[in-house]
């Protein structure tokens, strides 16, 4: 009898050791709201050793202090377990509603009532990008738009807080270029056009609050969704891409410092590598002068894109402002420079089965393949689009070479609609057959190289801007569709393409940065960059869910997913003080995590049970 005491007692400490903060979230008229977002942060965090010019040194262990976020259930209740013993900051925040934020002792619950917001302006104000830029009217002219999404909207948002307020023409055409010199392909026209446009459009909207519509609603199935998100770098960081390794470790790279996070999930801890560098590398790489502007950076090589290899583990990244493609070793932690002697601006990188390294060379027009038996890289040219891009990419290296020496060459050169010269090889991915896939996103096309003729077969699409891309598993290739609020699927088999809009209020207003597929699950994630968000579809329902993140000016590059379905991706603005709270962080969304738990629990429950203790007993169980 005592032993079945015993246990009791234990599965009861169990239940009062993982119930600590209880917030209750009700409306004005005291009825509970479901699916509000509640986010918890330590109040007096992990001190963080910071020594290296504002960075964790070199190979240094710390510790990320973790923000965690739920939805409420139907009673308007979310319980947080992390943090036991410490006090906490509790924000509350829901569509169309003020935002709560409270502090809490430990093991203190919260009754929350969030007031709606009635104030025109500040309700526009609270909606994300895409509501704004859904409504931004630059002449009716919707080419002009796409263009416009497609050639601003790729570092960072459009739409957003920073663009809401009326300025002056002049500073809009002191903004764009800047941003042409940064790399914007904007042409000629549309450089003309837009400062007034601009002004005008923004204007119109600050004064008519109204017109700006509400965001997609957010739906009971958040109710089983935790979001993590670890603090990495700072407001001068740009966190570009990201890679869930076999090893468990998710890896992410600081684009303008140099710097490789490699992040423990299980326990928030994570250690910074910085970047071998050469004694020929100048500060900027290859464009050198593009950053003079940019108030802090230590980018020499410009770390991008990753791959894992299928065969020791080993990183493959893309450096994308030296002729480079860099190794590195996640046991022994060093880094392998392989020099090459063609081809500028490495981007997007995949490693087939049989352990080659294919990335794409975005300003040269080819695809790279790094032989690791041979150490050896092949380039393939990729079809150019007339003399005028043959002369263009046939002479990038000179390009390049004055403009390190501080010629604007890139505000000099026109530009034409069709981006003439930068065809931008982009996205990169292998089908199952080990055929190499590619989408050039200023020449409306995605390509094939066959994996045994090495054959290469360029397919137009019926639609703007295609990016990034991933194969599924039955080598169907999903396609982000940027300026177009969409993804694409191409049957190979078929040549067919078939378009799947997000499902974002106001609808088109979206632009889908990146996708991955998580082929054990046939579901494609897809980044939602204006509206701050994720979205899943499921490849055989065909159906759609909207996964809001915590950060208002959210903005995310790529997906990688764990093994049990926890999706990962980074908040990469650039500028990153763009982002709310100025932060950039590593984000895990667990779409069923509160179902598992209570399953876990369940089970728990169920197996120290007196009843269970006792036909434990019965059959003579220690």
């Amino acid at each position: 009898m005592k032993r079945l005491v015993l246990i009791s007692l234990t599965c009861l400490s169990f239940i009062q050791a993982h119930a600590e903060n209880t917030i209750k979230v009700i409306d004005s008229q005291g009825s509970p709201i479901a699916n509000a977002m509640v986010m918890q942060v330590p109040m007096v965090g992990a001190t963080l050793d910071i020594s290296d010019s504002g960075y964790p040194p070199h190979g240094v262990e710390n510790q990320a202090n973790a923000a965690f976020t739920q939805f409420t259930n139907e009673q308007g209740e979310a319980t947080f377990t992390a943090y036991s013993g410490q006090q906490v900051r509790i924000r509350v925040r829901f569509p169309d509603h003020q935002d709560s934020t409270h502090i809490l002792s430990p093991d203190q619950n919260l009754s929350v009532t969030l007031q709606p917001i009635t104030d025109p302006l500040k309700l526009a104000e609270s909606r994300p990008a895409n509501t704004w830029l859904a409504k931004l009217d630059l002449g009716g002219d919707d080419m002009l738009k796409k263009h416009y999404v497609m050639q601003c909207g790729f570092c960072h948002q459009q739409g957003s807080h920073f663009f809401r307020r009326p300025r002056p023409e002049e500073n809009w055409h002191e903004v764009i270029y800047r941003m042409v010199g940064y790399g914007s392909r904007l042409h000629d026209e549309a450089q003309e056009k837009l400062p007034s446009l601009l002004f005008n459009g923004y204007k119109t909207l600050y004064e008519n609050p109204e017109q700006v519509p509400s965001a997609t609603p957010w739906e009971p199935y958040l109710q089983q969704t935790k979001v993590t998100e670890w603090p990495l770098g700072d407001a001068f960081s740009q966190m570009h891409d990201l890679l869930y390794h076999s090893n468990g470790l998710v890896y992410v790279g600081d684009n303008l410092q140099d710097r490789l996070y490699e992040v423990d999930p299980k326990t928030g801890k994570y250690v910074v590598y910085k970047l071998k560098r050469e004694d020929t590398d100048k500060h900027g790489g290859l464009m050198s002068k593009r950053l003079t502007s940019f108030p802090k950076h230590e980018a020499f090589s410009g770390i991008h894109s990753f791959a894992e290899s299928p065969k020791d583990g080993h990183i493959f990244i893309t450096t994308s402002y030296q002729q480079r493609l860099v190794e590195f070793d996640p046991v022994n932690k060093t880094f392998i420079n392989h020099k090459m002697e063609e081809g500028y601006y490495p981007h997007t990188v995949r490693v087939d089965q049989q352990d080659n390294v294919w990335f794409t060379m975005a300003l040269s027009n080819q695809v790279a393949l790094f032989n690791r038996s041979t150490q050896a890289f092949t380039m393939f040219d990729l079809p150019n689009r007339g003399l005028r891009e043959t002369l263009t990419v046939n002479g990038m290296g000179v390009i390049l070479k004055l403009m390190e020496w501080g010629l604007p060459l890139a505000n000099w050169f026109s530009i034409d609609e069709k981006s003439t010269g930068v065809p931008l090889p982009y996205g990169i991915d292998i089908t199952p057959n080990g055929d190499i896939w590619f989408a050039r996103l200023h020449a409306d096309s995605i390509g094939k190289i066959d994996a045994k003729t090495h054959e290469i077969t360029i397919y137009d699409t019926p639609f703007v801007g295609p990016r990034r891309l991933r194969s599924d598993s039955k080598g169907n290739l999903w396609i982000a569709a940027f300026p177009e609020s969409m993804i694409v699927k191409f049957d190979p088999k078929t040549e067919t393409f078939s378009n799947y809009p997000l499902p974002v209020h106001p609808l088109g207003s979206e632009t889908p940065y990146s996708l991955n597929v998580d082929k054990a699950r046939d579901q494609v994630w897809v980044n939602g960059n204006t509206s701050d968000a994720l979205y899943r579809f499921d490849i055989n329902s065909e159906s759609w869910s909207h996964y809001p993140l915590p950060k208002r000016v959210t903005f995310t590059r790529d997906v990688e997913f764990a093994p049990n379905g926890d999706v990962y991706t980074s908040n990469s603005s650039f500028p990153s003080w763009h982002i709310e709270d100025a932060q950039p962080t590593l984000i895990r969304v667990q779409p069923n995590a509160l179902t598992n738990e209570a399953k876990t629990e369940m089970s728990i429950s169920q197996h120290h049970s007196p009843l269970n203790a006792s036909k434990a007993q019965e059959k003579g169980a220690p």
